[in-house]
């Protein structure tokens, strides 16, 4: 029942954020996203014995995303995202070397200081840039992405024998990631001819539908591994029920970027 209710509330937020608030509130909502995201993945490596100062991560990843996508700081947007990320390399190395003490544990440091920016802030930023073209897009990501991890659960549970990546996520099946395939990209090419901002051919949404499915399953098998590997069911226990912030977003970090940068390969 915890589960239901939890995700219940969970899907009018996310409908209210995405289709409702104005854009300085959805802006705020996604740097609050990643600032819970970002901590639970800097938990994750602690739990996976690694070090990884919480501060420098953190600063990292929003500037990341500040820069990404030019909210809160409309001034800072002249400077180049990739220009971003080396200074910021440049400075999280600096950081490691004044906190290291010794050990094996430095090329774990400042990999575990760099990968929230790359694996968080910049798939967020893509999600912003996706809500610029007005709620409908991002939403029918959204609903692709949670149509087709249903249909994964209930098509693996009645006729999953096989499984699909058994050192990751011992319960999915290739049954399973096969019915999110197909109900995840029935629903994104035909919702799809209403819901993307420009005109579409039927067989370039089937197209698109089937590798955004296929990489937001992949999307959820990276998380289980970190988390696998951290040896941890969970990212964090803020949603009850359904984890953390990490669990429900898995999906999306990998999805998101691939569909803003087909936009820009269908607008040009």
């Amino acid at each position: 029942m915890t589960r239901v209710l939890s995700g219940a509330v969970l899907i009018a937020l996310a409908v209210g954020v995405v289709w409702f608030s104005p854009r300085p509130v959805f802006e705020l909502v996604a740097f609050a996203i990643l600032l819970i995201a970002t901590s639970e993945l800097v938990a994750l490596f602690a739990a996976g014995g690694m070090h990884v100062p919480w501060w420098p991560a953190i600063i990292a990843s929003l500037l990341t995303l500040v820069t990404f996508s030019g909210v809160l700081a409309p001034s800072l947007w002249f400077f180049a995202t990739d220009a971003v990320l080396m200074v910021l390399l440049i400075g999280l190395g600096i950081v490691s070397m004044r906190t290291w003490r010794g050990g094996s544990d430095a090329l774990a440091t400042i990999s575990g200081l760099v990968f929230p920016s790359i694996y968080l802030a910049l798939p967020i930023g893509a999600i912003i840039a996706i809500r610029e073209q007005g709620p409908q897009p991002l939403f029918l990501l959204m609903l692709t992405v949670i149509v087709s991890d249903t249909a994964q659960y209930y098509t693996g549970r009645l006729t999953g024998r096989h499984l699909l990546a058994p050192a990751i996520s011992p319960k999915k099946t290739i049954e399973g990631a096969v019915g999110g395939l197909v109900f995840g990209t029935a629903l994104f090419a035909s919702v799809g001819a209403w819901w993307l901002p420009i005109p579409v051919p039927l067989v370039a949404r089937v197209v698109l539908g089937v590798c955004l499915v296929a990489v937001g399953i992949a999307g959820d098998l990276f998380e289980s591994m970190l988390k696998r590997s951290a040896g941890v069911k969970d990212s964090s226990a803020i949603i009850p029920g359904h984890g953390g912030v990490l669990d429900r977003i898995d999906a999306l970090l990998f999805a998101a970027p691939l569909f803003y940068f087909a936009g820009h390969l269908i607008r040009n």
